[in-house]
This record gives structure tokens, C-alpha cells and sequence, in this order.
């Protein structure tokens, strides 16, 4: 489990075939930091288990699934990601439960600078417009962030809007994202198990079903 609070900004420095899914290296000082065989780290957003690890990094198998679902299949040496450990137990909750299981991508359509603060609109696919509510908890490339606003119900193209104060900025790479740029989007865990309660809660019960 994660909370979306970025560790560090690492950055990937290889990326290799391996079957029918790809071998990342990372450089991620900071997360290395006591590591050992088979913890988990969340690359943007992405829950990895590490297979092998050096003072500077470490080394992780990702699947087809996670490929496909995920911007890892743009991934390159070079590119900078967000790194965070898994919660140790006794841990600060300074964000929100975050798995590392994403549902999907986004894509950043819109970036409007302020003052103190700079709002991005991200598109959404639109099975995951319902599980986004206003002022409700959504990660972003693993950076467990605020809904400032969200489309209203039924448009055609659905999104929501994050507000990022200079301190996200900089500690994460949102300070370097641009229009275009897509991004891994988990949603609230409690959305999910609503939607599939209610989902259970609108089907006749079969017959012979336990009672």
C-alpha cells in the first residue's frame, strides 16, 4: 500500500524486452535505501517489485497487462517518473490509500497558471467519470491529489481538474508536464467498492442462488 506522497523524482535508465513485457531500471537513490528482494515501489503510480537493486536504483518486470493499461508503453531511457516506497507499518497516512493498482491513463488537455498555484485538466475515459467526485481524492502519475473540479455527469468528453501548489511542482514531475502528456490515474479505492455494490445491489439475484 502507498499513500501518493512522491519520495523522489527518479529516472528510467534502461529499458529492455523481457517476454512479452519490458525489464525497467530506475535511478531512485533514495528508494533503494534499505531495500530488499521482492519490496514494492510505486513508479508513477504503478506498483513494481524489485528483482534487483544497486546503491543508485533498481531493476523491475513489468507485465503486458500493466504495459497496455499504463504510459509505460511509451516509457524510454531518460524519462523522469515519481517514486515512492510502500507504507512501512506504523507510517505517516499523509495522502490517501493509494494500491498502485491504476485503472487506466488521462491525458492532460489543459494547464493554467496562477499566482501560487497552477491548475491542470485531465481528460478522462469515460467508465472512470463516475468514480471522480468533487473535492475527492484521485492519483496522478502516484501523486495522491484533490479534485478541484470535475465535467458534469454524461458529458461526451469527461474530465477532471487538479490544483497544484509550487511544492508539487517541484517534487514531483508535474512541474514538467505539458497538453498532451498522459498520465496514470488510480481512483479512490471507496469509489470502486461503492460502484460494485451498487452494480450487485441492481441484479435480480439468480435462481439457486445462496440466500
Amino acid at each position: 500500500m502507498f499513500t501518493g506522497i512522491i519520495e523522489e523524482i527518479g529516472r528510467v535508465t534502461a529499458v529492455e524486452p523481457s517476454g512479452d513485457g519490458v525489464r525497467l531500471t530506475i535511478r531512485a537513490p533514495k528508494a533503494v535505501e534499505g531495500v530488499r528482494h521482492g519490496d514494492s515501489i510505486a513508479i508513477s503510480g504503478v506498483c513494481l517489485t524489485v528483482i534487483e537493486w544497486t546503491d543508485e536504483g533498481f531493476t523491475a518486470d513489468v507485465m503486458k497487462q500493466t504495459i497496455d493499461m499504463s504510459t509505460f508503453d511509451r516509457v524510454a531511457p531518460g524519462a523522469h517518473v515519481n517514486v515512492e516506497r510502500a507504507l512501512a507499518s506504523g507510517g505517516r497516512l499523509g495522502g490517501h490509500i493509494v494500491q498502485g493498482h491504476i485503472d487506466g491513463t488521462g491525458a492532460i488537455v489543459e494547464v493554467r497558471p496562477g499566482e501560487e498555484w497552477q491548475v491542470v485538466r485531465v481528460e478522462i475515459p469515460h467508465e472512470l467519470a463516475p468514480l471522480v467526485v468533487d473535492k475527492g481524492s484521485i492519483t496522478l502519475d502516484g501523486t495522491s491529489l484533490t479534485v478541484s473540479a470535475v465535467s458534469e455527469a454524461g458529458a461526451p468528453r469527461p474530465w477532471l481538474e487538479v490544483s497544484l501548489i509550487p511544492e508539487t511542482l517541484r517534487a514531483t514531475t508535474f512541474g514538467e508536464r505539458r497538453p498532451g502528456d498522459s498520465l496514470n490515474v488510480e481512483t479512490d479505492i471507496l469509489a470502486r467498492h461503492v460502484q460494485r455494490l451498487v452494480a450487485f445491489s441492481n441484479t435480480p439475484a439468480t435462481e439457486g442462488s445462496a440466500r
